[in-house]
């Protein structure tokens, strides 16, 4: 069986948004296309407690894009973003959620960031999206959403390394580029490991 991983398009990740991705909007009808060619989609969303420790506002003197190390776990600082049941934390108004068997939630705990949708930055604790795919039957998984670099990278990531055929479904993503080219490097990192990368029109 096959599904669709639809990773954190909210509205924080959107232009205008409090983590704006540029382009970020452009990733919505793609993920429509896509869930509407699969039986089973599922979708990760970034679910964070007001004072959030990866927030730069949590640091006296530290600034966003600052990399830190957050207990024992490098952390990147971020701006105040999908604070749990705001808005912002909403998804995007024009993605159809009618197709979302579930929603898996990430980066409740406080004290450290997920950008994976399986598991938070130290493999610590699960989200139950792992679990949830195998007592479903999953055998194969496409990846698409907000942003290349971070949460779409480390979910198909750890997709794979759970035994999931995985691949990306790279126009339906978009990167925060901290650095210039980071989405090509995560691209290539991914295609490295083992994630086959597909274009919409391919599934």
């Amino acid at each position: 069986m096959k599904a669709l991983i639809i990773v954190d398009i909210q509205n924080d990740f959107l232009p205008g948004g409090a983590l704006a991705v540029s382009r970020g909007d452009e990733v919505i009808p793609v993920a429509n296309q896509v869930a509407a060619k699969l039986d089973l989609v599922v979708a990760t969303q970034d679910w964070h407690p007001l004072h959030h420790q990866s927030f730069a506002a949590e640091h006296r003197g530290k600034k966003v894009g600052e990399l830190i190390t957050l207990h024992g776990l490098p952390q990147v600082l971020w701006p105040v973003h999908c604070v749990q049941g705001t808005n912002g934390a909403a998804f995007a108004r024009r993605l159809d959620t009618t197709k979302i068997a579930k929603i898996f939630p990430k980066g409740t705990d406080v004290r450290i960031d997920s950008y994976s949708g399986f598991f938070d930055n130290g493999h610590r604790q699960s989200t139950g999206l792992g679990e949830d795919l195998r007592a479903r039957g999953v055998q194969e998984v496409y990846v698409l959403g907000l942003a290349t670099d971070y949460c779409v990278k480390f979910t198909a990531l750890d997709a794979l390394q759970l035994g999931f055929r995985t691949r990306l479904v790279v126009d339906g993503c978009r990167a925060v580029n901290l650095a210039p080219d980071d989405d090509a490097r995560a691209i290539d990192a991914m295609k490295a490991a083992g994630v086959e990368i597909v274009e919409s029109a391919d599934v």
